[in-house]
């Protein structure tokens, strides 16, 4: 069956209960009349609720509505937000350097409202020490705890030890955020058109992408 409501002369009702082009309520009318009022205002008598008894019709540019509508969606379908899953592997023996910048990543990506599978990696006789991996997972937890909380604990998986990092922030609000300062440093280029297109560049990068990638992975 077809989702498009009927109109004009596709209904097929002795009488309507009538809406007015600016949502007043006209009453109960002949369908007959009802088809006048529609020629007379140019516009076209929508059928808005067909199970309703007598059923309810509006007088409206349909073709319009259905373009707002199409427009609607499109821009809801723009802002979707997308639950993303990233993934950081660490060694249970990191270096601090490597610890930095792998905390670094997942700092990001918890502002750009993502999940984090933190993986633990063992190797050799490190499988017997697998407090080591819980230690390092519990600092990192603590160390981006403004940002984002533990989602799922500590857990062996094998070899690996994993856990889930989930963002205090959402991701619509990522997202909108990132739209905002986008804007933002649009506007100060243009007031000051002597910044460097790198350094634009280089910033734009790090607004959260609108669109669900595959789970990514950085190894340690």
């Amino acid at each position: 069956m077809s989702a498009e409501p009927r109109i004009n002369d596709r209904i097929r009702v002795p009488e309507v209960r009538l809406v007015g082009p600016s949502g007043e309520q006209v009453g109960i009318v002949p369908l007959a009349k009802a088809l006048e009022l529609a020629q007379e205002y140019d516009l076209d008598l929508v059928e808005v609720a067909a199970n309703a008894r007598p059923p309810v019709c509006k007088l409206m540019d349909y073709g319009k509505f259905k373009y707002e509508s199409a427009m609607k969606a499109r821009e809801a379908r723009k802002n979707q937000a997308h639950t993303v899953i990233k993934e950081m592997k660490l060694r249970p023996k990191i270096d601090p350097h490597d610890y930095d910048t792998k905390k670094g990543h997942v700092v990001r990506f918890l502002k750009q409202g993502d999940k984090v599978k933190i993986t633990i990696m063992f190797r050799g006789r490190e499988q017997s020490r697998p407090e080591l991996g819980f230690r390092l997972l519990q600092r990192l937890a603590e160390d981006v705890q403004d940002l984002g909380f533990i989602e799922s604990n500590p857990k062996q998986d094998g070899r690996n030890m994993i856990m889930v990092l989930g963002p205090h922030k959402k991701k619509t609000e990522a997202m909108a955020e990132a739209r905002e300062a986008q804007a933002a440093r649009k506007a100060e280029a243009k007031a000051n058109p002597g910044k460097s297109q790198n350094a634009a560049e280089e910033e734009l990068s790090e607004a959260p992408a609108e669109e669900a990638p595959a789970e990514a992975s950085a190894e340690a």
